[in-house]
């Protein structure tokens, strides 16, 4: 479930109270006339099946309550309620495969941002992956790819693709633009450090080396664990599976492939830099076409189901207009893609 905490103007609170009532998907209702001062206006509180979260947020945005007052979301983990459980029952579809856009919107536009935090940790992991190849042990190797935040942006990219969002396209671009090169820097002035003050030997042979080999040695595998990946990276960011997002920044080689990246330049193994940065190549670009692609199947189920939705007497009952067969009100529109 889903609880909202809504604060309108009157008159649109009284349109959302009444559309809330008449939703199936809806439970729980409170209204709370004139309790809200900034903004000023009556508080709705109610629980909402995570299934149908979307299309009634819709509906809300719609009314244009996210402009005159505002929307607050939060996850409920657990609720004893036949009333609740009536409602979810009232809502096609699984809770688990159920997308809540707002949601995913939000995340990304977190996640993407080039911060301080996100390149701190993109060196961290570069830094770590280093290590992991000059000692050629996988422990350490899966530790930056873990600690790598470079999901965010990718994701934050693959969001603003599908919904057409120049603004978090050009931020998630920007914090991968900055990010791998910093990173891949710092890296190869470390290792030049190591080599000069003897902490790593004078020559490095990535043959040598299992892991530095793998890396610089891209293949049809590379693509495939990538598309993979890019295609559970999304799923787990979307849906209420998001334990499964370690296991994808585990299969993917973007941090390791920039760490190798800045070992072989600093020892001047132009093979291996070269394979190494095809391999961060097809990594990035198979996890966005496969990440686009999913949400893409996603928005357009989304889409089916709010055309659906456009009769519903819960929309009767706020003064919603109902739109032609298939044809999504303007409105709707406007409130998705914002």
């Amino acid at each position: 479930m889903i609880h909202l905490r809504i604060v309108a103007p009157p008159d649109r609170a009284e349109r959302a109270l009444e559309m809330l009532k008449a939703a199936p998907a809806a439970c729980n209702v409170i209204s709370l006339p004139g309790t809200a001062h900034s903004p000023s206006g009556d508080v709705i509180l109610c629980d909402v099946v995570r299934e149908e979260a979307s299309v009634i947020l819709g509906d809300l945005r719609e009314l244009e309550i996210d402009r005159y007052g505002s929307i607050a979301i939060e996850d409920i983990d657990t609720e004893l309620s036949e009333t609740a459980r009536r409602a979810s029952r009232a809502a096609p579809g699984t809770r688990s495969d159920a997308v809540v856009w707002e949601e995913v919107e939000s995340r990304t536009q977190e996640t993407a941002a080039l911060s301080a935090s996100f390149m701190v940790f993109m060196v961290l992991a570069t830094l770590i992956a280093s290590v992991g190849i000059y000692l050629d042990t996988p422990i350490l190797i899966i530790g930056a790819m873990v600690v790598g935040p470079e999901f965010g942006p990718l994701a934050g990219l693959c969001v603003a693709i599908v919904q057409r969002r120049r603004t978090l396209a050009l931020r998630s671009a920007a914090a991968l633009a900055t990010g791998f090169p910093v990173a891949i820097a710092v890296a190869i002035v470390v290792s030049l450090l190591f080599r000069a003050t003897g902490v790593t030997p004078d020559h490095f042979d990535s043959g040598d080396h299992s892991l530095s080999k793998i890396i610089a040695s891209p293949d049809f595998f590379a693509l495939f664990v990538a598309l993979c990946a890019g295609v559970a990276g999304m799923l787990s960011l979307s849906t209420a599976k998001s334990g499964a997002l370690i296991g994808v920044l585990i299969s993917v080689t973007t941090i390791p492939a920039a760490a190798n990246i800045s070992v072989s330049v600093a020892y001047g193994d132009w093979s291996a830099c070269r394979g190494s940065a095809e391999q961060l190549a097809i990594n990035l670009g198979a996890i966005v076409a496969a990440g686009v692609l999913t949400l893409s199947i996603q928005r357009a189920s989304f889409r089916r189901r709010q055309g659906d939705h456009r009769d519903d007497q819960a929309r009767a009952a706020a003064g919603l207009p109902a739109a032609t067969a298939g044809d999504p009100h303007p409105a709707v529109s406007e409130a998705l893609e914002r």
